[in-house]
């Protein structure tokens, strides 16, 4: 397909958005880009975006997918992908239009500057992102090529891994306990407070702390704790569960944070654009895809839109307290020039502290709600229905609703608390339960796929429709519950 621009022409469209970029403050990495046309671009989404990847029988699955989907006209492909590498890297689709093609660079610095800047992401290595992901790649298919192991023990391995990759600690940037640490916290707690009244009443002795259990605190990483305690698991086995929790923990900061990082990403494509002082063939072209991106989905939400649109709120509740001209509609930013808006510095700051859900709790009010006309639904029949709309008494319980589901909310979290209950060897975990009920089919699934690497039984204490239930598995039973007594 013949296209309308040339690569110098996206070089010197690159040069201009760069230094308009930077310009606003965006504080930028390296970037590069790579051209790929349609096949290349769904084969980087079916492997994640990484030039690189270990081979699984479930990617080529996504790739077959994501293709027939598309050549039948039921999704589209996105203009761009980005990674969180440094240098950063991103691909444009080579059958993009000029406009497209500026449009999605503005988009990529806009990612660039959340990546490097938001501390949800500081304890990743960019700079080594591309190559651990090669080495990791290099890693599985030696594992496939030995012939004591082979492609059907390594995918089983990676089979029930996957499944569990986000059973992880979700708070990475917070430093997690050694055993040592772990053991004088728990002798902290054993000791008696200091009672100034000691002498003049009774007090029960606290119990002894017990150091010899395993896990001594509830662990949240799954995958690292079974590779660590199993010692059934052969080295190359164990090797495949931290490849997959490196993996996890790599992706961990783009689930947490992803209305924020493609809110900012857009917010920027627009200011940036509106910039440039764009052609009007150009101009109109950019506004219809702008429009696009950030439409309004018939169900769920589209992160383009409501990042985009809370960016906006927050630049104008910054220009109000500032006593400046607040609540300037995005509409009249067409040509607001290359100079920094009134409370535009207040989202600097933001980009660097939050996720989702704290961005969310703190900026997504009542007026925005009800702006964005956000309601719950349910599914009846073959209906939608909506159950609650943002009015005074009922705004705040539609955004816990959301809250809950975006990042990783949808998650459940399920720690581990005893690796040998009545030193058996058993593995007991337990679900935080947070009102939502765990669906059986998805508990079992989990169960069975936490049997298969920790090769004894499993428990997982949870609560089913009010009734505390422990769910088991094990070779004897498979599958079973039964209610805990009070």
């Amino acid at each position: 397909m013949a296209t309308d621009w040339t690569i110098g022409e996206l070089e010197r469209w690159d040069e201009r958005i760069r230094s308009v970029a930077e310009g606003f403050g965006l504080e930028l990495r390296d970037q590069e880009f790579e051209i790929c046309d349609r096949e290349q671009m769904l084969g980087y989404m079916a492997y994640t975006g990484m030039p690189s990847h270990y081979p699984h029988w479930s990617y080529g699955k996504r790739f077959e997918k994501l293709r027939t989907l598309h050549h039948h006209g039921v999704t589209g492909i996105p203009y761009e992908m980005v990674i969180n590498s440094d240098p950063a890297l991103a691909y444009l689709m080579r059958d993009n239009t000029l406009c497209q093609q500026i449009l999605t660079i503005a988009h990529v610095y806009g990612h660039n500057d959340f990546f490097g800047r938001n501390h949800y992401f500081g304890h990743l290595r960019p700079e080594l992102t591309v190559a651990n992901f090669k080495l990791r790649a290099e890693r599985v298919r030696r594992y496939v090529e030995d012939p004591s192991i082979g492609p059907r023990k390594v995918e089983a391995v990676l089979d029930h891994a996957h499944a569990l990759s986000l059973n992880l600690r979700r708070h990475p940037a917070i430093r997690k306990l050694d055993r040592e640490e772990q053991e004088e916290r728990a002798l902290a707690r054993a000791r008696p407070a200091r009672d100034p009244h000691r002498a003049i009443r009774t007090r029960e002795e606290p119990e002894a702390a017990d150091l010899s259990r395993v896990p001594l605190e509830p662990e949240e990483d799954l995958l690292p704790f079974i590779r660590d305690h199993n010692p059934y698991l052969a080295e190359w086995e164990k090797d495949l569960l931290t490849i997959v929790h490196e993996q996890a923990r790599y992706f961990l900061p783009q689930i947490e944070t992803k209305i924020m990082n493609e809110g900012w990403a857009t917010y920027w494509h627009h200011r940036i654009l509106n910039a440039l002082e764009l052609p009007q063939e150009l101009y109109m072209e950019f506004l219809v895809h702008h429009n696009q991106v950030v439409a309004r989905q018939r169900t769920g939400i589209n992160p383009y839109h409501l990042g985009f649109h809370l960016w906006h709120e927050i630049r104008r509740q910054a220009a109000d307290e500032e006593g400046r001209p607040g609540r300037i509609d995005s509409r009249r930013l067409a040509r607001a020039g290359g100079e920094p808006l009134p409370g535009e510095d207040a989202l600097f700051p933001i980009r660097e502290a939050d996720r989702d859900v704290s961005f969310l709790r703190r900026f997504l009010g009542e007026e925005l709600m009800r702006e964005l006309d956000l309601f719950e639904y349910e599914e009846k029949d073959d209906d939608l229905v909506a159950t609650r709309i943002a009015d005074d008494e009922e705004w705040v319980r539609i955004r816990e609703t959301l809250l809950r589901q975006v990042g990783m909310g949808a998650v459940p979290v399920i720690r581990i608390h005893d690796a040998d209950l009545g030193r058996t060897g058993v593995l007991l975990l337990r679900h935080e339960h947070d009102g939502r009920d765990l669906e059986l089919d998805a508990a079992r699934h989990t169960l069975e796929h936490l049997h298969a690497l920790w090769g004894r039984p499993v428990l997982l204490d949870t609560v089913v429709d009010g009734t505390p239930m422990r769910l088991s598995y094990d070779d004897e039973d498979g599958f079973d519950t039964e209610k805990l007594e009070d």
